[in-house]
């Protein structure tokens, strides 16, 4: 581990495997939808399915893999699953991103639609397209 320019170590390798796990399941619109709702508060499965428009099987199998992965919980309300973020920093993390997309998509000043081609071309580190990350340190 080394220590950077703001003196943080770097995390663990098993850490960084983890937090590409879970951004792993956020990279799906669906599930990201669901966290966005349930950043807004908790709610069953019903009511999740109606919301993100989505079948209730799959909302269900979504929530299943979200909670896997500690991102949301559960509890039992009668013969209701009542689904919920109990979590501050991951509902700051939904509502931060999302918020920031929304923000930009708003202004123009960086069109969302931009990200989605960045997210799926890979980058050689002698790429100097418009877009690609610098490898520079």
């Amino acid at each position: 581990m080394t220590d950077d320019a703001s003196g943080l170590e770097d995390p663990p390798a098993e850490v960084l495997a983890a937090a590409a796990a879970a951004f792993g399941l956020l990279a799906s619109s669906a599930r990201l939808h669901l966290m966005w709702a349930l950043s807004q508060g908790e709610s069953d499965v019903t009511h999740l399915a109606d919301r993100v428009g989505g079948a209730l099987p799959a909302v269900s199998q979504h929530l299943a893999k979200l909670k896997l992965a500690g991102l949301v919980r559960s509890r039992r309300e009668g013969r209701r699953q009542v689904y919920y973020i109990d979590d501050p920093g991951v509902l700051t993390l939904v509502r931060v991103m999302v918020g920031q997309l929304t923000a930009r998509s708003q202004h123009a000043a960086a069109p969302v639609h931009r990200l989605r081609g960045i997210a799926a071309r890979p980058v050689s580190p002698g790429d100097t397209r418009a877009g690609a990350p610098s490898h520079r340190s």
